[in-house]
């Protein structure tokens, strides 16, 4: 862990320039706002991924991203890998869940954060209400995915990754033009509402209910799986990477912008994934003079070194015609995922583990603020193929 020049900003691991960048002008923001780049950092739209921000006053739906309450949630089963035919399980994973942009659950889902929204105070939110009830439980594309694992025990895990569809994307969309955004570029300055303000209180509101939304999808999603696995769940663990939370730190009460980080309080665990190839972790967080100017936060999963484009090629979306080439050669890849016992379903060369970095060495970065409880090997990866357009910036 190091500190750049910049008064509160802490930073583990290596920085691009232009990551440093983004979290300067997000830093810039408000005299005193704590900033922090995990090691897994890398651009994203107007502040990187893997960043946190601490605001006093303001809230900045920039800073969350436009995947609002976007996590992970990790359940352990009294399944042993011994008991489950992988491939066969896989093969109904990708039948009967949905994965893909805007698609919609094949059966009617039904939970009370429906209601919420439907009934709620905001009301652009309540006109979303239709299609939040038909994505719910949806996976989406880009690097969400639904995932077996199994540990040192041999016990099989369930993990997913994704967030709140597009109601979660409207609703970020929404607070933007609220607040006058224009500039939607990579290197766009931070969108900040004051908090005090209406604007402000409506954004937290949706902002919350999004995060619950999200909650409740990532729930039913591992509980389907669960009971297509026929098993039990043992152990839970669920968070999400995309959020806002009012905290204290040093006798401050500000606002926690992690975009792509993972909270890591003192005994909180969390589950962080890897690439499609690599074994995720469950963490803890630890108290140490490191945690706390970290804002207890840690690295939400092995961050990119590649840009999808860089690493899977750009092909006309009409056509197919391949335009530029890609770096990765994708047929080798599902190749060596063969040879490790990994059932792979959909996915590209863009989530290939060529265009992250090694979460292992991610993690180094971190010590002295987190600990694994458990190493999780893949054994079967879903996630939507490369067929499908994601355009999600974060």
């Amino acid at each position: 862990m190091t500190s750049n020049g910049n008064v509160g900003m802490v930073v583990f691991g290596p920085v691009e320039d232009a990551v440093r960048e983004q979290m300067s002008m997000c830093q810039s923001a408000e005299d005193g706002a704590v900033a922090v780049l995990c090691a897994d950092n890398h651009l994203g739209y107007s502040m990187p991924i893997g960043g946190v921000i601490a605001y006093e006053g303001l809230v900045s739906p920039s800073a969350v991203g436009y995947d609002i309450g976007c996590g992970n949630c990790a359940v352990r089963t009294d399944a042993t890998l011994d008991q489950v035919n992988v491939p066969a399980l896989m093969d109904d994973i990708w039948r009967v869940l949905s994965f893909g942009v805007g698609r919609k659950n094949a059966v009617e889902v039904d939970h009370p954060v429906l209601d919420e929204i439907a009934s709620c105070a905001l009301g652009f939110q309540r006109g979303l209400a239709q299609m939040a009830s038909q994505q719910l439980g949806t996976i989406g594309s880009g690097n969400h995915y639904v995932d077996l694992f199994v540990d040192a025990e041999q016990c099989v895990w369930v993990g997913v990754h994704f967030g709140s569809r597009g109601f979660g994307h409207k609703t970020a969309t929404w607070a933007l033009a609220q607040a006058g955004a224009t500039d939607q570029s990579m290197m766009a300055a931070p969108v900040v509402i004051p908090v005090a303000s209406e604007l402000g209180q409506q954004y937290l509101d949706g902002m919350a209910r999004a995060g619950r939304y999200a909650y409740a999808g990532r729930e039913w999603v591992v509980d389907r799986v669960v009971k297509m696995l026929g098993a039990h769940v043992t152990e839970r663990v669920h968070n999400h990477h995309n959020f806002a939370w009012l905290e204290t730190h040093d006798g401050r009460d500000v606002w926690v912008h992690r975009k792509g980080a993972t909270p890591a309080f003192p005994g909180q665990r969390g589950f962080v994934g890897a690439t499609m190839g690599e074994p995720a972790v469950i963490l803890e967080g630890v108290d140490s003079p490191v945690s706390a100017s970290a804002l207890y936060s840690t690295v939400h999963g092995a961050g990119r070194v590649m840009s999808r484009t860089k690493a899977a090629g750009k092909r006309n979306r009409k056509t197919g015609e391949v335009l530029t080439p890609g770096l990765i050669d994708f047929a080798a890849v599902q190749q060596e995922m063969r040879a490790q016992g990994i059932a792979l379903r959909g996915a590209g060369a863009d989530e290939a583990p060529g265009a992250y970095k090694r979460l292992d060495e991610v993690l180094a970065y971190h010590a002295g603020t987190v600990v694994v409880r458990h190493t999780l090997r893949p054994v079967g990866v879903a996630m939507a193929g490369s067929d499908v357009y994601d355009p999600f910036k974060d």
